[in-house]
């Protein structure tokens, strides 16, 4: 695939997940073969006010492949000036994506995110001015949903306008805002979107296995897939999905000892990045991920839940071999 300037490798591409996708995550999913990252979301709006967090969340100097920040607002000229800004700033990234689907209240509360679904000329007015800051070389995409909600399936509107002001790619998670994160994910509304364009399409949505991912394309005449808590826990997912799409053997499944190495040292890298009193308590819930399917997993789980230092990863970890004999 080709996006502009970027030849985009094989692969799924890491969603954005706030307080998840931290560099930290975001470099263990590249490592294992995402195709690109995306930063967790911030505020446009935020960083036309000085907001320095806002900024920093979006820096990340060895994002380990193609890297994409994520911006969120519903006011055209606040986000042109937001990527002006982050320019001057110094953050590096390769391609700029514009959250439209986020249903969390105090983002529609603001009109933004997936409250953005219900107007597509704002829509098409918010890529057109990000595409004009940005200027012709730098890849614009779009995440977003099928629609409000049932009676506002717009969709394949907004997609629309949002390719005819200069998008190159959007990202469809395949539910409605009414829906939240509740199954089940809409296939067809996710084709009929791809239908509506002539630019890339990725389908997003409760895609947890290679042949999960496979299928998702084939019913929805996507380009790809974006996966996101389905990789939490299992980075190998991504290896798994590219082997599958280059059409090769499925790679081998990690070992015990490979999930805990890979647990420990993302754990370790949240602490160098964000300090441990920072990290540790966002660490429980990454922590959580790996207990999947193990032994004794609901009482690890309740033991992840009170990591309070890095040296608690170690006693996780010894914890987590016991159950296993």
């Amino acid at each position: 695939m080709q996006l502009r300037n970027l030849n985009i490798p094989t692969g799924a591409v890491f969603a954005p997940m706030a307080g998840l996708s931290d560099a930290a995550c975001r470099h263990l999913m590249m490592r294992h073969g995402a195709a690109w990252s995306v930063s967790e979301m911030a505020s446009a709006k935020a960083i036309t006010f000085g907001d320095h967090k806002s900024v920093q969340l979006l820096r990340d100097e060895a994002p380990g492949g193609l890297y994409a920040i994520q911006l969120f607002g519903n006011e055209p000229e606040i986000l042109a000036h937001a990527i002006q800004i982050v320019r001057e700033k110094g953050v590096k990234f390769d391609i700029l994506d514009i959250n439209m689907g986020c249903p969390a209240p105090k983002i529609t509360g603001s009109g933004a995110g997936s409250k953005l679904m219900l107007d597509p000329d704002l829509c098409g007015a918010m890529v057109k001015a990000a595409r004009q800051a940005l200027g012709p070389d730098t890849p614009l995409t779009v995440k977003m949903r099928i629609g409000w909600d049932e009676e506002n399936l717009t969709g394949p509107r907004v997609a629309a306008a949002c390719e005819e002001n200069g998008a190159d790619l959007l990202v469809v998670h395949g539910r409605t805002r009414e829906q939240m994160y509740i199954p089940p994910v809409n296939v067809e509304a996710i084709a009929e979107m791809k239908r509506a364009v002539s630019i890339p399409v990725l389908a997003n949505g409760d895609i947890t296995t290679a042949e999960g991912a496979m299928e998702m394309m084939a019913r929805t005449g996507c380009d790809g897939v974006m996966i996101g808590r389905g990789a939490l826990g299992d980075p190998w997912l991504f290896e798994r999905v590219r082997a599958a799409m280059l059409g090769q053997p499925q790679p081998a499944e990690p070992t015990l000892n490979q999930r805990m190495t890979a647990l420990r040292n993302q754990i370790y890298e949240m602490c160098e990045e964000k300090g441990e009193w920072a990290a540790m308590p966002q660490a429980r819930s990454q922590a959580m991920h790996y207990m999947k399917g193990l032994r004794g997993a609901a009482a690890l789980r309740r033991a992840c839940a009170t990591l309070s230092h890095f040296e608690d990863v170690d006693k996780l970890i010894d914890a987590v071999y016991r159950c296993q004999e």
